[in-house]
């Protein structure tokens, strides 16, 4: 099993993929694609969920398990963040390859802009994009850039652990759902009393509870650095409206207009060469313009004009 992890992440693998009945498969440039020929039985899935699963209790409590979430790490191969499912009765795998080199910016293929919003003090910082887009990646660069440059406490809350921080200028405690706190709305609250200077939520904000719970922290003077799966700033607003009832929307507007910093959406699209793939991404920085349409709640479909203008004036100051 481990030759096989090991040659698909030796061809940039993202994701492996692996289930009974089926061939061990792995994405690599986006592509699904099959790794051997041999269909894996339920026992040698069975077998691989219990050589990542780290747990002695819960390898105990497998056959129970309907979905579960771990991380798992191989010297010479590389960490993985695996979720276990079951389906039509027996189990199935996905491991995401998370590199062992927190990432930059610049090999992340990111815009420098990241670097002047990464250095603001308080607010709320949201990454979005569909699933596979890189979201985590970006979220452990800005992390790493407030690490190497500032002395604050970061905090993050994560399920599970993906990319390990060190302690550079700042102090960085990373928190495991499951294992140092119940979930992430209890460890939120939480940290409100841990004297943080940044929070960063490696989970998407649900609802409303959640959304409200990240708006306070922005508000008491944190930074807060979180996630969404929508495609671009305008639906990203949409979205946390929504998540509340009509009569509250106005006030979280008003609130929201406030306390949002930036909204980074990215995804990847093929390289013109047709090898690999290059991350697209979208920059919006809450300037006054835009925190009056956001108040206003109407007309959020000019956010992408200022976006543009607003990249077109950066330009023309660089030209």
């Amino acid at each position: 099993m481990e030759q096989i992890i090991k040659a698909a992440v030796d061809r940039g693998a993202s994701d492996l993929h692996i289930r009974a009945g089926d061939v061990f498969r792995a994405r690599i440039n986006g592509e699904l694609v099959a790794l051997t020929k041999q269909a894996l039985t339920p026992e040698q899935t069975r077998g691989i969920a219990l050589h990542v699963m780290a747990n002695e209790h819960d390898k105990a409590g497998l056959d129970n398990i309907l979905d579960y979430d771990c991380s798992w790490s191989a010297s010479g191969i590389g960490r993985f963040r695996v979720n276990i499912m079951r389906q039509r009765g027996s189990l199935s795998i996905v491991m995401r390859v998370v590199p062992w080199e927190i990432p930059t910016f610049e090999k992340l293929g990111l815009p420098p802009v990241l670097s002047k919003i990464a250095s603001v003090e308080q607010g709320m910082i949201l990454v979005t994009g569909e699933t596979g887009s890189g979201k985590s990646s970006t979220m452990a660069a800005l992390i790493n850039d407030i690490n190497q440059r500032e002395n604050r406490h970061i905090l993050t809350l994560e399920n599970p652990i993906e990319f390990l921080h060190s302690d550079i200028n700042s102090s960085v405690t990373q928190r495991e759902i499951g294992s140092d706190t119940t979930d992430f709305k209890t460890g939120l609250r939480a940290a409100l009393r841990q004297d943080p200077d940044v929070i960063m939520i490696d989970d998407e904000m649900r609802d409303a509870e959640s959304v409200d719970i990240a708006i306070k922290v922005a508000e008491t003077g944190r930074l807060l650095v979180s996630t969404l799966h929508t495609p671009d700033a305008e639906s990203t607003i949409l979205r946390i409206m929504k998540s509340f009832p009509t009569e509250e929307q106005e006030v979280i507007r008003m609130r929201l207009a406030e306390s949002l910093y930036a909204v980074i959406s990215q995804r990847f699209l093929p390289k013109r060469s047709g090898n690999g793939r290059a991350v697209a991404v979208e920059v919006m920085v809450n300037t006054p313009e835009i925190k009056d349409l956001i108040r206003e709640g109407t007309r959020l479909g000019e956010i992408r004009d200022l976006i543009d203008f607003e990249l077109n004036m950066r330009m023309f100051c660089l030209c």
